[in-house]
């Protein structure tokens, strides 16, 4: 079973043949022989959930296009140096690119160049051996740490068993305009740009 989640989807997770009022804009529930419950909750619709023959996992639509995965073995700076060789694009859109990077998303990218003093306008063909390198070590692990903090609830984003995630706590710049960078100190300020409809932030001064 392959689900995507959208822009806001999130399972559930509970035990079957309780009472309790299932959560507003449930559209799809599993029950297991052993009691188990779970349940997709879609506010605005755009996930979906498909079977699929193991064997045909790697073409199915949603799958086929994705890039290289960023917790894998593939993630390594010379890798990622041949993604972005002849790129003119942004470093932040090219991270966000799916056919490139499967699974990056705006928060983790904003968290990424920063830890990495990029600047996100920068164009992704001009990163030197030793940038992609530190990109290549930094995703994995702040997406581990992501994932460990339970993600950012910033919105409505929950865990499957409705506890907020934690990492938000945790971002460095991201959702931090106006407020001291923290390599920098008190005098520079972290700014927010817009990029292609979605907002960046970043400092300034360290991100070159």
């Amino acid at each position: 079973m392959l689900l995507h989640l959208g822009m806001s989807g999130r399972l559930t997770i509970g035990q079957a043949g309780t009472n309790a009022t299932p959560p507003a804009h449930e559209h799809l529930v599993l029950e297991t022989d052993s009691g188990a419950r779970a349940g997709l909750v879609d506010p605005r619709r755009f996930g979906m959930v498909d079977l699929v023959r193991t064997s045909e996992e790697d073409s199915h639509r949603l799958l086929a296009h994705l890039g290289m995965e960023p917790l894998s073995d593939a993630m390594t700076g010379p890798a990622l140096a041949d993604l972005f060789q002849g790129r003119r694009t942004p470093i932040k859109s090219a991270l966000l690119d799916q056919k490139l990077i499967a699974g990056l998303g705006n928060i983790y990218v904003c968290e990424a160049l920063f830890r990495c003093g990029i600047h996100p306008e920068r164009q992704a063909c001009t990163l030197t051996g030793e940038e992609t390198a530190a990109l290549a070590e930094a995703i994995p692990q702040i997406l581990e740490q992501a994932i460990a903090s339970g993600g950012s609830s910033l919105r409505d984003y929950v865990q499957a068993d409705g506890t907020k995630g934690g990492f938000q706590d945790l971002h460095l710049v991201y959702g931090r305009e106006g407020a001291p960078c923290p390599n920098c100190g008190a005098e520079h300020l972290i700014q927010r740009i817009t990029q292609s409809g979605r907002s960046t932030f970043f400092c300034p001064t360290c991100q070159k």
